[in-house]
């Protein structure tokens, strides 16, 4: 029994050890360490930086053809199916024309009661034309008469009675004359008026006949189905003057664009015919060419946003990008010739500035400190950090003597640097620097924490190390 008590006691020392060895290392260690932040260092490079604007939309075609029904009713015939490929002219669907076919004969029937009409007008003209050349002839008759009675009354053939019978005749036809004259001109005005019902009912004509035309639906473009929105045994409404029923959509699937929504922040950087890399949502890890082909003068939510008065509003505008051919022509084969579809989800970079062999730096480097009236910056304290004297004094200075410039920091062996710099275009990771720096200079890019509020010019930094893998050991105790 006493034999395993000694075995376990030698084995209660020798872990106590490693313990006491391991814990002095440590402390050891720790005291070695040197004092100060520690800090990520990238070095400045030149670089190429591509500028690019982000965005999201949809696949459309260039050309794409919504067809409306123009006249109301039953789709008889239904000839093509959603998927077809059409050509211009080819008839599609055919609307019940029998309604149209009977207003069409009641417009003809219209047309030749006007007709007759006009006739009816011409034979009262001629009617009456010939009454006033009767009573022209008794006119010249009676006034013969008349101005050879004047005569005989001064001779003194004739009485008074008769001179004055005759000069009332000749006032009379003379009436009837005036009368006549203006039945004419009536009648001519009738025949105007029915004329005119002519043409009335002419035009009439021939609009009904057009919607007897249009219950024949034809294709109006050389392309593929899109969209079919009926089946046959519907109903469609529609009027020549205001769209109908969408009954289908024919498009051009050789051309497709995408249509995306870029914000107004960023609308000002994009430029026609910048060039674009697209994402299809349905080829992934495949990226595909593009071009800006048109961008939108007013924001895409315009009349929204006319009906309310908040600013806080996200305002966008939408951007028209050409796909190049070129870019997905091996995806077209002759079972599939249209390797996009309206509809597809896609996003875009808008390439908007490139340039070559710049100073850059990381963004994350790239931090903002006040400065004072005299150019001094203003230190920064974190949450963890007590204020001094100096600080206090300097938080008193007035803001209109203050502004906000963007600063790095360099590493000089074991202190920061604040170094004020001007940038210029970025991309996803590395920010153009313009003046303030110069290549190979090691400048600090983290802890995001330390560059934003704890350091200082001649803040105390220590390199951060890579940590390397502990090799493993292992040990065995003998019986």
């Amino acid at each position: 029994m006493t034999k395993p008590k000694k075995k376990t006691n030698w084995t209660l020392w020798i872990l106590a050890a490693i313990f006491l060895i391991g814990g002095g290392y440590a402390f050891w260690n720790q005291g070695k360490k040197e004092k100060g932040e520690e800090v990520e260092l990238a070095k400045v490079e030149k670089r190429t930086i591509k500028e690019s604007v982000a965005a999201s939309g949809r696949i459309f075609p260039v050309t794409e053809v919504k067809m409306s029904s123009d006249v109301s009713g039953e789709v008889v015939e239904l000839y093509i199916e959603e998927g077809d490929s059409v050509k211009v002219g080819q008839l599609l669907a055919r609307i019940d024309a029998d309604s149209y076919q009977s207003q069409v004969e009641r417009g003809k029937a219209g047309v030749n009661s006007s007709k007759a009409q006009v006739a009816n007008a011409k034979s009262q003209v001629e009617n009456l034309r010939a009454q006033r050349e009767q009573i022209m002839a008794n006119l010249d008759n009676i006034r013969q008469v008349h101005k050879r009675n004047v005569q005989l009354k001064a001779d003194g053939v004739i009485s008074e009675a008769d001179l004055q019978s005759s000069e009332a005749q000749l006032k009379g036809l003379e009436a009837n004359m005036r009368s006549i004259d203006a039945s004419i001109r009536a009648s001519e005005q009738s025949v105007n008026a029915a004329q005119f019902g002519v043409e009335s009912a002419s035009a009439t004509l021939k609009e009904l006949k057009t919607s007897l035309k249009r219950t024949d639906i034809y294709a109006p473009m050389t392309g593929i189905v899109s969209l079919l929105g009926v089946e046959k045994g519907e109903r469609v409404v529609g009027t020549i003057q205001m769209t109908g029923t969408e009954v289908m959509r024919i498009a051009d699937l050789s051309e497709m664009e995408v249509q995306v929504d870029v914000s107004e922040n960023d609308i000002p950087r994009v430029s026609l015919n910048d060039l674009v890399d697209i994402d299809v949502d349905a080829y992934l890890n495949r990226k595909f060419k593009g071009k800006v082909t048109e961008i939108a003068h007013s924001a895409s939510n315009m009349q929204t946003a006319s009906m309310t008065t908040t600013a806080n509003q996200v305002t966008n505008f939408v951007v028209t990008i050409s796909i190049l051919p070129e870019s997905y022509q091996d995806l077209v084969t002759p079972s599939k010739p249209f390797p996009f579809r309206p509809g597809m989800s896609a996003s875009v970079e808008i390439n908007t500035n490139t340039i070559n062999d710049v100073l850059s730096i990381p963004i994350q480097a790239v931090t903002t400190r006040e400065f004072d009236k005299d150019g001094k910056p203003k230190d920064r304290v974190g949450d963890d950090e007590e204020e001094d004297d100096d600080e206090e004094e300097t938080s008193s200075t007035s803001p209109d003597d203050e502004d906000i410039r963007e600063v790095v920091f360099t590493f000089d062996g074991s202190t920061s640097k604040i170094v004020e710099v001007k940038t210029g275009i970025q991309d996803d990771e590395f920010i153009e620097v313009k003046s303030g720096l110069s290549s190979g200079q090691e400048i600090i890019i983290g802890p995001y924490v330390a560059i934003s509020r704890k350091l200082k010019d001649g803040s105390d930094v220590v390199k951060k190390e890579k940590k390397k893998k502990k090799k493993g050991f292992s040990f065995s105790f003998g019986s």
